[in-house]
C-alpha cells in the first residue's frame, strides 16, 4: 500500500474534528447562507433585516435603516426594543454575546416574546458575525447605549455600555469578509432596494429605508430611497400590475384570522393572459407555493363557479371550465403567518402546513362571496374573463398538441435550421439562439461541434407579453426553441408545467448582436423563458453571451473590448508613442461581422467567453418589470430607460 493510501486508512476517532462556536459557518458556509457568490453576500444584509422586521410583527418596531457605505460596509439600524444585553443564567454570558455568537440563539424560540418570525432556527444574525471580518453591535435599551465589537465571529471585549439614551434599537454594522465571499464584495443597489420594497407592502405601516453612500447626488446628499406602504397587499398588486390594464377598478382585499392563522391576501384581474400568484409566510417567499397557495386555488374556484351557476352565467357555455381557467390574467399576493410552519426542504421555498390550506380557503370564499354578490358588474366582468380563458384555452392545447407531434424522438423531428452537437449528454451540450442566419452562419463555423449547438432565430420573436397563449405554439421560431430543447408542456402534476426531464442542453445561450435591436430580441427571449419556461431559468440553464463591442488594431497588435472605457484604454496602451490616429477602432455592430476565429475567441471559447447566467431573484419584482418592459404602457418603460440610461448602449 502506497504512503499516501495508508494515511487514508488510518481513519480513527482523533480524525473526528468538533467545530467550536461559529467555526462550522466560516468552514461551510454555503449551508447557512445559500452560496458564497452575489446571492449569499446579500442574505447576510436579509438576516440582519429580518431580525428588525420580526421586532416589527411583534410590535415594536416602525423603522428600519438600512445603508451601504464606501467599501461596502452595511449598516442596519432598527427602532426595536434593543437585543437583552444582561446576563443569561443559564450560559452566565450576556444575551447580546450568546445572540451574536452561538447558532440556534435567540427569542425566536419563545413563542411570548415572538408569536412568528421568519428567521426560524436562530441562525441568522450569528451566521453574519462568522462571515464579517468586521462587526459592531450597538442596543440602545434601558436608558443606555451598549456595545460589543467581532473579528470573525470572536468577541474582541465583554458587553459594555458606552453612554446614555432616551431611545430602544439595535444597530449592526459589518464587513463582509473577502476571504468567504471571493466571487465579489459589491453590493447591488436594486437587489437590496427589491427586497426592502417587498417587506414594506407585506408589513403595512412600517417604514424603511435605503442609502448608498458610495452614490453622492447633485446637492451633495448620499442616493437614499424610502419604502413605506399604507395599503399593504393592495397596494402591492397595484404595483406589480401597474403596467398592464384592470377589469375590476380595484383589488379585491381579503384580510383576517381563520383558524388562529392571520391571513391577508389581494387579487386583482387584467386584461393580459397569464396568472401570476405570489406567496409568503411570515415575510418568506415561497417559490414553490405550498398549501397556502392550494386553500387560496380552491376558495377562488369553488367561489367563482358557485357565483356564476347561481347568476346563470355559464347557461350557455358549452367548454368545460377548470381552476386554470379561473386564475388566467391574475395577479395575486397571498401572505400568512404561521407561528409553526413546516417548510418542505432546506430553502424554505414550499409550506407543508395542512392546516394553513383551510384557513385559506375559508377567508377567500367569505370575502369574495361577499364582493360578488356586492358588486355584480365586476363580477360578471371577472366571469366573461374565465369564459373567455376556457375557449383560448382550448385552441392553446390544441396549439401545444400540434408543437409535442412535432418531437424529438428522432433526427428528423428537429429544426431543420438547427446544427445539432455530436454529444448527447446534456450536462455538457449547448445550445445557442441567435440573432439571424447571418451570425447563424458565422457560429456554425466557429463552433465546437461537440458540444456546441446553433438555432438561427429568424428576427424578432412573438412578444408572449401581449399574445394569447395559442398564438404563442402556433409562433414557428417558438415551436423550433420547443423542439430543439426536447421540452414539451404538462407533467403528472399540472398539465400546463414545463417537463423538462428530455432537456437536450443544460447551457442554453441567448447570442445577439451588441446593438438596440439585439438587446429587444434577448428581451424578448428571456421575457418567453420568464412566462413559458421559468423551469429552465431556475434551474440556471439560461445564460446570455456578451460579444465585444469593439476590435482595437494597429499593424499585428490588437485587443478586444467589451466597454467605451476599455477602448480609450486600449488605444492608449496600443498607440504607444504613436498618434491615436494610427490605432484601428472597429466598432462590431453585428455578430456577423465577425469571423468564426474571432466569434469563437471572443464569444463561445468555454476559456475566453463570459456568459451571464440569467437568475430570478424576486419572481415579483421580474414580473413587474417583464410586464413594464414588454407591455403597452409607454411612460413607465420610459421612465424606466431614463432611469437605467448609464447601462444603455444607442446606436447612431
Amino acid at each position: 500500500m502506497s504512503e499516501e493510501n495508508q494515511d487514508r486508512s488510518n481513519y480513527s476517532a482523533d480524525n473526528i474534528q468538533v467545530l467550536e462556536g461559529l467555526e462550522a459557518v466560516r468552514k461551510r458556509p454555503s449551508m447557512y447562507i445559500g452560496d458564497t457568490g452575489v446571492k449569499g453576500l446579500h442574505h447576510l444584509v436579509y438576516e440582519v433585516v429580518d431580525n428588525s422586521i420580526d421586532e416589527a410583527m411583534a410590535g415594536y418596531c416602525d423603522t428600519i435603516k438600512v445603508i451601504i457605505h464606501e467599501g461596502n460596509s452595511i449598516t442596519v439600524e432598527d427602532n426595536g426594543r434593543g437585543i437583552p444585553t444582561g446576563i443569561n443564567t443559564k450560559e452566565n454570558k450576556s444575551a447580546l454575546e450568546i445572540v451574536m455568537t452561538v447558532l440556534h440563539a435567540g427569542g425566536k424560540f419563545d413563542k411570548d416574546t415572538y408569536k412568528v418570525s421568519g428567521g426560524l432556527h436562530g441562525v441568522g444574525v450569528s451566521c453574519v458575525n462568522a462571515l464579517s471580518t468586521h462587526l459592531v453591535t450597538l442596543v440602545h435599551r434601558e436608558g443606555k447605549v451598549f456595545t460589543q465589537e467581532y473579528e470573525r465571529g470572536k468577541p474582541m471585549f465583554e458587553v459594555k455600555a458606552i453612554g446614555e439614551s432616551d431611545r430602544t434599537g439595535t444597530i449592526q454594522w459589518f464587513q463582509p469578509d473577502p476571504e468567504i465571499f471571493t466571487q465579489t464584495l459589491e453590493y447591488k443597489y436594486e437587489t437590496l432596494a427589491s427586497r426592502l420594497r417587498e417587506l414594506a407592502y407585506l408589513n403595512k405601516g412600517i417604514r424603511l429605508t435605503l442609502t448608498d453612500e458610495r452614490v453622492t447626488e447633485e446637492d451633495g446628499t448620499h442616493a437614499t430611497e424610502e419604502f413605506y406602504s399604507e395599503g399593504g397587499l393592495k397596494e402591492f398588486v397595484k404595483f406589480l400590475d401597474g403596467t398592464r390594464a384592470p377589469i375590476i377598478p380595484e383589488p379585491i382585499y381579503v384580510e383576517g384570522i381563520k383558524q388562529g392563522i392571520p391571513v391577508e391576501l389581494a387579487l386583482q384581474y387584467n386584461e393580459t393572459y397569464s396568472e401570476n400568484v405570489f406567496s409568503y409566510v411570515n415575510n418568506i417567499n415561497t417559490i414553490e407555493g405550498g398549501t397556502h397557495v392550494a386553500g387560496f386555488r380552491m376558495g377562488l374556484t369553488r367561489t367563482l363557479k358557485a357565483y356564476a351557476d347561481k347568476s346563470g352565467l355559464l347557461k350557455n357555455v358549452k367548454i368545460d371550465i377548470t381552476g386554470d381557467d379561473f386564475r388566467e390574467g391574475l395577479t395575486a399576493i397571498i401572505s400568512v403567518k404561521v407561528a409553526e410552519p413546516q417548510f418542505e426542504g432546506q430553502t424554505k421555498s414550499k409550506l407543508g402546513n395542512s392546516e394553513v390550506s383551510g384557513a385559506v380557503n375559508v377567508a377567500v370564499g367569505e370575502i369574495l362571496g361577499i364582493y360578488l354578490e356586492e358588486n355584480p358588474k365586476e363580477a360578471r366582468l371577472i366571469v366573461n374573463k374565465v369564459i373567455l380563458a376556457a375557449t383560448a384555452r382550448a385552441a392553446a392545447r390544441k396549439a401545444r398538441e400540434m408543437v409535442q407531434r412535432k418531437s424529438v424522438m428522432s433526427g428528423s423531428g428537429l429544426p431543420g435550421k438547427l446544427a445539432d452537437c455530436a454529444n448527447s449528454d446534456p450536462s455538457v451540450c449547448e445550445l445557442y439562439l441567435v440573432e439571424g442566419d447571418s451570425a447563424g452562419g458565422t457560429a456554425k463555423q466557429g463552433r465546437a461541434r461537440e458540444f456546441q449547438a446553433i438555432l438561427p432565430l429568424r428576427g424578432k420573436i412573438l412578444n408572449v407579453e401581449k399574445a394569447m397563449e395559442h398564438k404563442i405554439y402556433e409562433n414557428e421560431e417558438i415551436k423550433n426553441m420547443f423542439t430543439a430543447l426536447g421540452v414539451s408542456i404538462g407533467t403528472p402534476e399540472d398539465d400546463k408545467a414545463l417537463n423538462i426531464t428530455k432537456l437536450r442542453y443544460h447551457k442554453i445561450v441567448i447570442m445577439t448582436d451588441a446593438d438596440v435591436d439585439g438587446s429587444h430580441i434577448t428581451t424578448l427571449i428571456l421575457t418567453f423563458f420568464f412566462r413559458y419556461m421559468r423551469a429552465l431559468v431556475e434551474n440556471g440553464y439560461v445564460y446570455i453571451a456578451s460579444p465585444p463591442l469593439y476590435l482595437v488594431k494597429k499593424g499585428k497588435e490588437f485587443e478586444y473590448c467589451w466597454t467605451d472605457e476599455q477602448r480609450i484604454a486600449a488605444v492608449n496602451r496600443i498607440k504607444g508613442n504613436g498618434k491615436e490616429d494610427s490605432v484601428h477602432v472597429q466598432r462590431y455592430k453585428g455578430l456577423g461581422e465577425m469571423n468564426d476565429v474571432q466569434l469563437w475567441d471572443t464569444t463561445m471559447n468555454p476559456a475566453t467567453r463570459t456568459l451571464r447566467r440569467a437568475t430570478i431573484e424576486n419572481a415579483a419584482e421580474c414580473d413587474h418589470t417583464f410586464s413594464m418592459l414588454m407591455g403597452d404602457e409607454v411612460a413607465p418603460r420610459r421612465e424606466f430607460i431614463e432611469k437605467n440610461a448609464k447601462y444603455a448602449r444607442i446606436d447612431a
